[in-house]
Protein backbone atom coordinates (compact mmCIF):
# COMPACT_ATOMS: atom_id res chain seq x y z
CA UNK A 1 0.00 0.00 0.00
CA UNK A 2 1.16 3.68 -1.07
CA UNK A 3 2.16 5.19 1.92
CA UNK A 4 0.21 8.56 2.68
CA UNK A 5 1.55 11.71 1.65
CA UNK A 6 -0.99 14.37 3.85
CA UNK A 7 -1.13 14.50 7.40
CA UNK A 8 -4.62 13.69 6.94
CA UNK A 9 -3.97 10.56 5.81
CA UNK A 10 -0.80 10.01 7.69
CA UNK A 11 -2.58 10.48 10.68
CA UNK A 12 -5.89 8.16 9.93
CA UNK A 13 -3.74 5.40 8.79
CA UNK A 14 -1.65 6.08 12.23
CA UNK A 15 -5.15 5.32 14.15
CA UNK A 16 -5.88 2.45 12.00
CA UNK A 17 -3.04 1.02 12.70
CA UNK A 18 -3.67 2.15 16.31
CA UNK A 19 -6.85 0.11 16.49
CA UNK A 20 -6.34 -2.45 14.51
CA UNK A 21 -3.54 -3.12 17.01
CA UNK A 22 -4.95 -2.68 20.12
CA UNK A 23 -8.13 -4.84 18.75
CA UNK A 24 -6.40 -7.73 17.64
CA UNK A 25 -3.88 -7.96 20.84
CA UNK A 26 -7.47 -8.04 23.27
CA UNK A 27 -8.78 -10.64 21.02
CA UNK A 28 -5.91 -12.48 21.19
CA UNK A 29 -5.34 -12.41 24.52
CA UNK A 30 -9.23 -13.40 25.19
CA UNK A 31 -8.90 -16.19 22.78
CA UNK A 32 -6.11 -17.38 24.65
CA UNK A 33 -7.97 -17.20 27.83
CA UNK A 34 -10.97 -18.65 26.82
CA UNK A 35 -9.14 -21.64 25.47
CA UNK A 36 -6.89 -21.72 28.42
CA UNK A 37 -10.18 -21.70 30.31
CA UNK A 38 -12.16 -24.34 28.86
CA UNK A 39 -8.99 -26.72 28.16
CA UNK A 40 -8.61 -26.06 31.93
CA UNK A 41 -12.25 -27.45 32.49
CA UNK A 42 -11.86 -30.48 30.51
CA UNK A 43 -8.58 -31.58 31.96
CA UNK A 44 -10.18 -31.03 35.95
CA UNK A 45 -13.31 -33.22 34.25
CA UNK A 46 -10.52 -36.21 33.46
CA UNK A 47 -8.50 -35.25 36.56
CA UNK A 48 -11.85 -36.50 38.99
CA UNK A 49 -13.03 -39.26 36.81
CA UNK A 50 -12.73 -42.80 38.64
CA UNK A 51 -12.94 -45.61 36.67
CA UNK A 52 -14.92 -48.22 38.86
CA UNK A 53 -13.17 -51.71 39.60
CA UNK A 54 -15.90 -53.80 38.67
CA UNK A 55 -15.22 -52.13 34.99
CA UNK A 56 -11.51 -53.52 34.72
CA UNK A 57 -13.03 -57.36 35.40
CA UNK A 58 -15.96 -56.43 32.88
CA UNK A 59 -13.58 -55.34 30.45
CA UNK A 60 -11.26 -58.67 30.33
CA UNK A 61 -14.02 -60.97 31.14
CA UNK A 62 -15.82 -63.07 28.56
CA UNK A 63 -19.50 -60.74 28.76
CA UNK A 64 -17.93 -58.00 28.04
CA UNK A 65 -19.42 -54.71 29.67
CA UNK A 66 -23.94 -55.03 30.71
CA UNK A 67 -25.67 -52.95 27.65
CA UNK A 68 -26.50 -50.47 30.17
CA UNK A 69 -22.97 -49.02 29.93
CA UNK A 70 -22.61 -49.64 26.21
CA UNK A 71 -25.55 -47.92 25.53
CA UNK A 72 -25.80 -43.75 25.09
CA UNK A 73 -25.55 -41.93 28.41
CA UNK A 74 -24.38 -44.53 30.11
CA UNK A 75 -21.28 -42.20 31.39
CA UNK A 76 -21.19 -38.62 31.83
CA UNK A 77 -20.67 -36.14 29.58
CA UNK A 78 -18.96 -37.47 26.19
CA UNK A 79 -16.54 -39.41 28.72
CA UNK A 80 -14.81 -42.68 26.79
CA UNK A 81 -12.66 -45.35 28.69
CA UNK A 82 -10.61 -47.59 27.13
CA UNK A 83 -8.19 -50.90 28.91
CA UNK A 84 -5.05 -52.47 28.53
CA UNK A 85 -5.06 -55.60 29.74
CA UNK A 86 -2.16 -56.41 32.55
CA UNK A 87 0.53 -57.49 29.43
CA UNK A 88 -0.14 -53.83 28.02
CA UNK A 89 -2.38 -54.97 25.01
CA UNK A 90 -5.41 -52.89 24.17
CA UNK A 91 -8.52 -54.22 24.77
CA UNK A 92 -11.76 -54.59 22.18
CA UNK A 93 -14.27 -53.34 24.83
CA UNK A 94 -14.78 -49.48 26.29
CA UNK A 95 -17.00 -47.89 28.07
CA UNK A 96 -18.92 -44.65 26.55
CA UNK A 97 -20.97 -43.58 23.99
CA UNK A 98 -20.33 -46.28 20.86
CA UNK A 99 -22.62 -43.83 19.04
CA UNK A 100 -20.45 -41.02 18.80
CA UNK A 101 -19.03 -40.76 15.03
CA UNK A 102 -15.10 -41.35 16.20
CA UNK A 103 -12.70 -42.11 18.71
CA UNK A 104 -9.21 -41.27 19.59
CA UNK A 105 -6.45 -42.99 18.03
CA UNK A 106 -4.85 -45.08 20.53
CA UNK A 107 -2.36 -47.07 20.15
CA UNK A 108 -2.12 -51.03 20.59
CA UNK A 109 -0.18 -51.33 23.19
CA UNK A 110 0.06 -49.01 26.36
CA UNK A 111 4.20 -48.66 25.38
CA UNK A 112 3.47 -46.64 22.38
CA UNK A 113 1.28 -44.48 23.65
CA UNK A 114 4.30 -43.02 25.36
CA UNK A 115 2.34 -41.69 28.73
CA UNK A 116 2.76 -42.31 32.28
CA UNK A 117 0.15 -42.60 34.69
CA UNK A 118 -1.83 -39.51 35.26
CA UNK A 119 -0.30 -37.60 31.93
CA UNK A 120 -2.53 -35.66 30.02
CA UNK A 121 -2.11 -35.58 26.21
CA UNK A 122 -3.94 -34.34 22.79
CA UNK A 123 -4.74 -37.17 20.74
CA UNK A 124 -6.18 -37.14 17.12
CA UNK A 125 -9.55 -38.52 16.27
CA UNK A 126 -9.62 -42.11 14.01
CA UNK A 127 -11.43 -41.00 11.66
CA UNK A 128 -11.82 -37.16 10.31
CA UNK A 129 -10.05 -33.90 12.10
CA UNK A 130 -11.54 -34.12 15.74
CA UNK A 131 -9.02 -34.37 17.89
CA UNK A 132 -9.26 -35.32 22.21
CA UNK A 133 -8.36 -35.18 25.26
CA UNK A 134 -6.66 -38.25 27.35
CA UNK A 135 -5.10 -39.10 30.21
CA UNK A 136 -3.96 -42.09 31.51
CA UNK A 137 -4.81 -44.07 34.60
CA UNK A 138 -3.46 -46.95 36.34
CA UNK A 139 -6.14 -49.96 37.48
CA UNK A 140 -5.80 -53.69 39.35
CA UNK A 141 -3.62 -56.41 38.37
CA UNK A 142 -1.50 -53.89 36.48
CA UNK A 143 -4.50 -53.15 33.82
CA UNK A 144 -4.32 -49.26 32.64
CA UNK A 145 -7.21 -47.35 31.31
CA UNK A 146 -7.13 -44.24 29.25
CA UNK A 147 -10.31 -41.49 29.80
CA UNK A 148 -10.96 -39.37 26.76
CA UNK A 149 -12.95 -36.84 25.89
CA UNK A 150 -13.60 -34.98 22.78
CA UNK A 151 -12.45 -31.87 21.93
CA UNK A 152 -15.30 -30.84 19.37
CA UNK A 153 -17.51 -28.70 22.19
CA UNK A 154 -13.70 -26.21 22.56
CA UNK A 155 -12.45 -26.64 19.14
CA UNK A 156 -16.20 -25.59 18.05
CA UNK A 157 -16.08 -22.69 20.39
CA UNK A 158 -13.15 -21.76 19.52
CA UNK A 159 -13.87 -21.45 15.92
CA UNK A 160 -17.14 -19.30 16.57
CA UNK A 161 -15.10 -16.91 18.77
CA UNK A 162 -12.17 -16.76 15.93
CA UNK A 163 -15.25 -15.53 13.43
CA UNK A 164 -16.41 -12.92 15.99
CA UNK A 165 -13.29 -11.88 16.27
CA UNK A 166 -12.70 -11.37 12.96
CA UNK A 167 -15.55 -9.89 12.25
CA UNK A 168 -15.58 -7.59 15.07
CA UNK A 169 -11.73 -6.53 13.79
CA UNK A 170 -13.07 -5.53 10.34
CA UNK A 171 -15.80 -3.48 11.97
CA UNK A 172 -13.59 -2.26 14.14
CA UNK A 173 -11.09 -0.83 11.70
CA UNK A 174 -13.81 -0.17 9.10
CA UNK A 175 -15.53 2.43 11.98
CA UNK A 176 -11.51 3.82 12.60
CA UNK A 177 -11.19 4.44 9.26
CA UNK A 178 -14.72 6.52 8.64
CA UNK A 179 -15.03 7.96 12.11
CA UNK A 180 -11.11 8.83 11.85
CA UNK A 181 -11.31 11.09 9.04
CA UNK A 182 -13.95 12.52 10.73
CA UNK A 183 -12.29 13.08 13.52
CA UNK A 184 -9.26 14.27 11.81
CA UNK A 185 -10.56 16.43 9.88
CA UNK A 186 -12.53 18.57 12.37
CA UNK A 187 -9.46 18.44 14.37
CA UNK A 188 -7.27 20.35 11.33
CA UNK A 189 -9.94 22.53 10.50
CA UNK A 190 -7.89 25.19 12.28
CA UNK A 191 -4.78 23.99 9.72
CA UNK A 192 -7.48 24.31 6.87
CA UNK A 193 -8.36 27.63 7.59
CA UNK A 194 -4.71 28.71 8.23
CA UNK A 195 -4.10 27.15 4.55
CA UNK A 196 -6.99 29.07 2.98
CA UNK A 197 -6.12 32.44 4.73
CA UNK A 198 -2.37 31.72 3.53
CA UNK A 199 -3.49 31.27 0.30
CA UNK A 200 -5.58 34.61 -0.20
CA UNK A 201 -2.45 36.01 1.72
CA UNK A 202 -0.50 34.98 -0.98
CA UNK A 203 -2.83 36.39 -3.64
CA UNK A 204 -1.99 39.22 -3.06
CA UNK A 205 -3.99 40.51 0.27
CA UNK A 206 -1.55 40.86 2.86
CA UNK A 207 -4.23 42.47 5.27
CA UNK A 208 -5.16 39.13 6.18
CA UNK A 209 -4.04 37.58 9.24
CA UNK A 210 -4.48 33.84 10.65
CA UNK A 211 -7.95 33.42 12.56
CA UNK A 212 -6.83 30.75 14.79
CA UNK A 213 -4.87 31.98 18.07
CA UNK A 214 -5.77 30.21 21.04
CA UNK A 215 -2.26 29.76 22.77
CA UNK A 216 -3.78 26.92 24.38
CA UNK A 217 -3.09 24.91 21.48
CA UNK A 218 -0.53 23.66 19.19
CA UNK A 219 -2.38 25.22 16.01
CA UNK A 220 -3.27 28.48 18.07
CA UNK A 221 0.41 29.54 19.17
CA UNK A 222 1.50 28.97 15.48
CA UNK A 223 -1.08 31.05 13.82
CA UNK A 224 0.00 33.83 16.22
CA UNK A 225 3.57 33.56 15.73
CA UNK A 226 3.29 33.81 12.04
CA UNK A 227 0.75 36.63 12.53
CA UNK A 228 3.74 37.84 14.21
CA UNK A 229 6.06 37.10 11.49
CA UNK A 230 3.32 38.60 8.58
CA UNK A 231 3.15 41.95 10.49
CA UNK A 232 6.95 41.82 10.96
CA UNK A 233 6.74 41.35 6.86
CA UNK A 234 4.36 43.50 5.93
CA UNK A 235 6.18 46.22 8.12
CA UNK A 236 9.47 45.36 6.47
CA UNK A 237 7.30 45.61 2.85
CA UNK A 238 6.15 49.20 3.55
CA UNK A 239 9.16 50.45 4.86
CA UNK A 240 11.04 49.44 1.90
CA UNK A 241 8.23 51.16 -0.13
CA UNK A 242 8.50 53.86 1.73
CA UNK A 243 12.35 53.92 1.20
CA UNK A 244 12.03 53.74 -2.46
CA UNK A 245 9.42 56.01 -3.03
CA UNK A 246 11.89 58.14 -0.88
CA UNK A 247 14.90 57.54 -2.88
CA UNK A 248 13.08 58.09 -6.31
CA UNK A 249 12.02 61.07 -4.45
CA UNK A 250 15.39 62.12 -3.76
CA UNK A 251 17.06 61.43 -6.94
CA UNK A 252 14.44 63.36 -8.47
CA UNK A 253 14.43 66.16 -6.41
CA UNK A 254 19.13 65.86 -6.73
CA UNK A 255 18.38 65.93 -10.65
CA UNK A 256 16.25 69.26 -9.98
CA UNK A 257 18.63 71.12 -7.88
CA UNK A 258 21.32 69.84 -10.18
CA UNK A 259 19.86 70.98 -13.10
CA UNK A 260 19.55 74.63 -12.39
CA UNK A 261 22.99 75.49 -12.06
CA UNK A 262 24.06 73.30 -14.95
CA UNK A 263 21.85 74.92 -16.97
CA UNK A 264 22.90 78.29 -16.21
CA UNK A 265 26.12 77.11 -15.91
CA UNK A 266 25.80 76.05 -20.05
CA UNK A 267 24.16 79.25 -20.69
CA UNK A 268 26.53 81.50 -19.76
CA UNK A 269 29.22 79.21 -21.50
CA UNK A 270 27.07 79.33 -24.70
CA UNK A 271 26.97 82.94 -24.79
CA UNK A 272 30.49 83.56 -24.09
CA UNK A 273 31.27 81.45 -27.02
CA UNK A 274 28.91 82.77 -29.20
CA UNK A 275 29.28 86.84 -28.73
CA UNK A 276 33.63 86.87 -28.57
CA UNK A 277 33.40 90.66 -29.55
CA UNK A 278 31.49 91.06 -25.93
CA UNK A 279 32.64 93.74 -24.13
CA UNK A 280 34.91 92.80 -20.41
CA UNK A 281 32.54 93.60 -18.34
CA UNK A 282 29.81 91.31 -19.89
CA UNK A 283 32.55 88.46 -19.82
CA UNK A 284 33.44 89.14 -16.41
CA UNK A 285 29.50 89.18 -15.19
CA UNK A 286 29.23 85.75 -17.46
CA UNK A 287 32.03 84.24 -15.72
CA UNK A 288 30.81 85.40 -12.28
CA UNK A 289 27.81 83.99 -12.88
CA UNK A 290 29.10 80.63 -13.94
CA UNK A 291 31.41 80.49 -11.19
CA UNK A 292 28.73 81.25 -8.69
CA UNK A 293 26.28 78.31 -10.22
CA UNK A 294 29.32 76.12 -9.84
CA UNK A 295 29.93 76.81 -6.36
CA UNK A 296 26.47 76.26 -5.68
CA UNK A 297 26.12 72.61 -7.36
CA UNK A 298 29.56 71.54 -5.76
CA UNK A 299 28.02 72.98 -2.21
CA UNK A 300 25.19 70.55 -2.99
CA UNK A 301 27.21 67.69 -4.33
CA UNK A 302 29.23 67.97 -1.16
CA UNK A 303 25.73 68.07 0.75
CA UNK A 304 25.00 64.84 -0.99
CA UNK A 305 28.00 62.89 -0.47
CA UNK A 306 27.82 63.65 3.46
CA UNK A 307 24.36 62.63 3.41
CA UNK A 308 25.15 59.55 1.92
CA UNK A 309 28.48 59.28 4.54
CA UNK A 310 25.72 59.82 7.35
CA UNK A 311 23.12 57.21 5.79
CA UNK A 312 26.16 54.69 5.72
CA UNK A 313 27.34 55.25 8.69
CA UNK A 314 24.81 56.62 11.16
CA UNK A 315 26.85 56.59 14.70
CA UNK A 316 29.35 58.45 15.99
CA UNK A 317 31.82 55.85 17.83
CA UNK A 318 35.79 57.01 18.79
CA UNK A 319 36.61 56.17 14.92
CA UNK A 320 34.28 59.73 14.33
CA UNK A 321 36.07 61.89 16.94
CA UNK A 322 33.91 60.90 19.38
CA UNK A 323 34.86 63.38 22.18
CA UNK A 324 33.48 65.54 25.36
CA UNK A 325 32.07 68.73 23.45
CA UNK A 326 31.25 71.81 25.38
CA UNK A 327 27.80 73.14 23.91
CA UNK A 328 28.50 76.40 25.71
CA UNK A 329 31.34 77.65 23.76
CA UNK A 330 30.17 75.74 20.65
CA UNK A 331 27.12 78.17 20.70
CA UNK A 332 29.16 80.93 21.91
CA UNK A 333 31.56 80.17 18.74
CA UNK A 334 28.26 80.23 16.25
CA UNK A 335 26.34 82.87 17.66
CA UNK A 336 29.64 85.52 17.53
CA UNK A 337 30.00 84.21 13.58
CA UNK A 338 26.21 84.81 13.13
CA UNK A 339 26.56 88.34 14.83
CA UNK A 340 29.46 89.46 12.51
CA UNK A 341 27.62 88.28 9.24
CA UNK A 342 23.90 90.16 10.05
CA UNK A 343 24.80 92.63 12.23
CA UNK A 344 21.36 94.10 11.81
CA UNK A 345 19.27 91.04 13.51
CA UNK A 346 19.67 90.72 17.34
CA UNK A 347 21.13 87.59 18.26
CA UNK A 348 21.64 86.69 22.11
CA UNK A 349 22.72 83.28 24.24
CA UNK A 350 21.53 82.89 26.99
CA UNK A 351 20.13 80.02 29.49
CA UNK A 352 17.72 77.40 28.79
CA UNK A 353 14.00 78.37 30.62
CA UNK A 354 12.79 76.36 33.32
CA UNK A 355 16.80 75.62 34.20
CA UNK A 356 17.98 76.11 37.76
CA UNK A 357 18.96 79.44 37.33
CA UNK A 358 17.55 81.19 34.51
CA UNK A 359 20.21 84.43 35.11
CA UNK A 360 23.66 82.56 34.82
CA UNK A 361 25.07 80.36 32.39
CA UNK A 362 25.86 76.82 32.48
CA UNK A 363 28.39 74.68 30.84
CA UNK A 364 26.47 71.65 29.00
CA UNK A 365 28.87 68.96 27.82
CA UNK A 366 27.62 65.91 25.52
CA UNK A 367 29.97 63.60 23.59
CA UNK A 368 30.16 63.50 20.03
CA UNK A 369 32.36 65.14 16.96
CA UNK A 370 32.81 69.32 17.45
CA UNK A 371 32.98 69.60 14.10
CA UNK A 372 29.77 68.21 12.87
CA UNK A 373 28.02 69.52 15.86
CA UNK A 374 29.03 72.80 15.18
CA UNK A 375 27.87 72.92 11.75
CA UNK A 376 24.30 71.83 13.10
CA UNK A 377 24.32 75.10 14.95
CA UNK A 378 25.62 77.00 12.08
CA UNK A 379 23.07 75.32 9.99
CA UNK A 380 19.96 76.09 12.72
CA UNK A 381 21.02 79.87 12.94
CA UNK A 382 21.54 80.22 9.20
CA UNK A 383 18.45 78.64 8.62
CA UNK A 384 16.57 81.25 11.66
CA UNK A 385 18.54 84.41 9.84
CA UNK A 386 16.95 82.81 5.90
CA UNK A 387 13.37 82.25 6.87
CA UNK A 388 12.70 85.37 8.98
CA UNK A 389 12.21 88.80 8.23
CA UNK A 390 14.88 91.17 8.70
CA UNK A 391 15.51 92.23 12.22
CA UNK A 392 13.63 89.18 13.73
CA UNK A 393 15.16 88.55 16.94
CA UNK A 394 17.20 85.05 17.83
CA UNK A 395 17.50 83.68 20.82
CA UNK A 396 20.12 80.86 21.76
CA UNK A 397 19.65 78.96 24.57
CA UNK A 398 21.71 76.35 26.51
CA UNK A 399 21.03 74.38 29.05
CA UNK A 400 21.12 70.69 31.06
CA UNK A 401 17.58 68.60 31.59
CA UNK A 402 15.96 65.31 31.56
CA UNK A 403 13.77 64.36 28.84
CA UNK A 404 10.22 65.19 29.24
CA UNK A 405 7.57 66.27 26.76
CA UNK A 406 8.22 70.10 29.14
CA UNK A 407 12.07 69.99 28.63
CA UNK A 408 12.90 68.25 24.93
CA UNK A 409 13.74 64.72 23.65
CA UNK A 410 10.32 63.40 24.39
CA UNK A 411 7.22 63.98 21.75
CA UNK A 412 3.72 66.02 22.42
CA UNK A 413 1.48 67.72 20.52
CA UNK A 414 2.65 70.47 18.38
CA UNK A 415 6.48 68.97 18.18
CA UNK A 416 8.17 67.16 15.34
CA UNK A 417 11.11 65.59 14.68
CA UNK A 418 12.90 62.99 12.36
CA UNK A 419 14.26 60.63 15.11
CA UNK A 420 12.56 58.40 17.83
CA UNK A 421 12.14 59.84 21.34
CA UNK A 422 14.75 59.09 23.96
CA UNK A 423 14.03 56.98 26.89
CA UNK A 424 12.17 59.19 29.62
CA UNK A 425 13.90 60.69 32.33
CA UNK A 426 17.57 60.76 30.43
CA UNK A 427 19.77 63.44 31.31
CA UNK A 428 20.59 65.68 27.83
CA UNK A 429 22.09 67.97 27.08
CA UNK A 430 20.08 70.73 24.97
CA UNK A 431 20.90 73.54 22.87
CA UNK A 432 17.76 75.49 21.33
CA UNK A 433 17.64 77.61 18.41
CA UNK A 434 14.69 80.00 18.50
CA UNK A 435 13.24 83.16 16.40
CA UNK A 436 10.15 85.52 16.52
CA UNK A 437 9.19 84.92 13.02
CA UNK A 438 5.80 83.95 11.61
CA UNK A 439 6.41 80.44 12.68
CA UNK A 440 5.41 77.01 10.52
CA UNK A 441 1.78 75.69 9.47
CA UNK A 442 1.38 71.72 10.41
CA UNK A 443 1.81 69.78 7.24
CA UNK A 444 4.76 72.17 6.67
CA UNK A 445 6.29 71.56 10.55
CA UNK A 446 5.82 67.64 9.19
CA UNK A 447 8.08 67.63 6.19
CA UNK A 448 10.05 70.28 7.10
CA UNK A 449 13.21 67.66 8.25
CA UNK A 450 12.70 65.76 4.50
CA UNK A 451 15.66 66.11 2.47
CA UNK A 452 14.99 68.69 -0.68
CA UNK A 453 11.93 70.04 0.96
CA UNK A 454 11.70 73.96 1.11
CA UNK A 455 8.95 75.78 2.56
CA UNK A 456 7.25 78.02 0.88
CA UNK A 457 9.88 80.57 -0.38
CA UNK A 458 7.68 84.13 0.76
CA UNK A 459 9.26 83.48 4.29
CA UNK A 460 12.52 84.10 3.23
CA UNK A 461 13.95 87.75 3.29
CA UNK A 462 15.76 86.99 0.09
CA UNK A 463 14.15 84.54 -2.44
CA UNK A 464 17.13 83.85 -4.46
CA UNK A 465 19.48 82.84 -1.82
CA UNK A 466 16.83 79.66 -0.59
CA UNK A 467 18.81 76.77 0.05
CA UNK A 468 18.73 73.25 -1.39
CA UNK A 469 16.47 71.73 1.28
CA UNK A 470 18.89 69.48 2.62
CA UNK A 471 20.20 72.01 5.49
CA UNK A 472 18.04 70.19 8.17
CA UNK A 473 18.31 67.01 6.98
CA UNK A 474 22.18 66.79 7.50
CA UNK A 475 21.47 68.42 10.74
CA UNK A 476 19.12 66.07 12.28
CA UNK A 477 21.04 63.21 10.95
CA UNK A 478 23.89 64.24 12.45
CA UNK A 479 21.55 64.72 15.81
CA UNK A 480 20.56 61.16 15.80
CA UNK A 481 23.73 59.42 14.91
CA UNK A 482 25.09 61.34 18.22
CA UNK A 483 22.47 59.47 19.98
CA UNK A 484 20.19 62.63 20.11
CA UNK A 485 17.27 64.29 17.73
CA UNK A 486 17.08 67.33 16.61
CA UNK A 487 13.26 68.63 17.30
CA UNK A 488 10.90 71.70 16.04
CA UNK A 489 7.77 73.34 18.49
CA UNK A 490 6.19 75.61 15.98
CA UNK A 491 2.79 76.89 15.40
CA UNK A 492 1.64 79.80 13.13
CA UNK A 493 2.50 83.12 14.11
CA UNK A 494 4.86 81.87 17.25
CA UNK A 495 8.13 81.34 16.04
CA UNK A 496 10.02 78.43 15.39
CA UNK A 497 12.12 76.36 18.41
CA UNK A 498 14.53 74.16 16.91
CA UNK A 499 15.79 71.88 19.74
CA UNK A 500 19.05 69.66 19.76
CA UNK A 501 19.33 67.07 22.09
CA UNK A 502 22.21 65.30 23.23
CA UNK A 503 22.85 62.58 25.80
CA UNK A 504 25.97 63.32 27.59
CA UNK A 505 27.39 64.40 31.05
CA UNK A 506 25.60 67.64 31.67
CA UNK A 507 25.96 69.02 35.00
CA UNK A 508 23.75 71.38 36.56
Amino acid sequence: MKRPVSLRGRLVLGLAVLATTAVLAAEIVGFVVMRSWLMDGLDEQLAHFSTPRKAYQDAVSDKGFPDRFTTPGALPSDFRVFFYDSDGRLLSASLGDYQQPTKPELASTVDGLGLSVGQLATVSADTGGGRWRVVLREGPDDMKAVVALPLATIDGATSKILYVDGALLALTVTGVVLLGRWVVRLGLLPLTRMERTAQDITDGDLDLRLPHTDTRTETGRLGRVLNTMLERLQGALRERETSEARLRRFVADAGHELRTPLTAIQGFAELALRHEQQSPAGRREANRLIAQNAERMGLLVDDLQLLAKLDQEPSYGPSHGRESVDLLSLAADAVSAAALGDSGRPIDLGPLRGSKDEEELELVEALGDPHRLRQVVENLLSNARTHTPPGTPVHVRVGTARVAPDTGGADRPGRTSASPPLPHGTPVGILEVADAGPGLAPEDAQRVFERFYRVDRSRSRAHDQGGSGLGLAIAAAIAQGHGGRLELDTAPGEGCTFRLVLPGSGRA
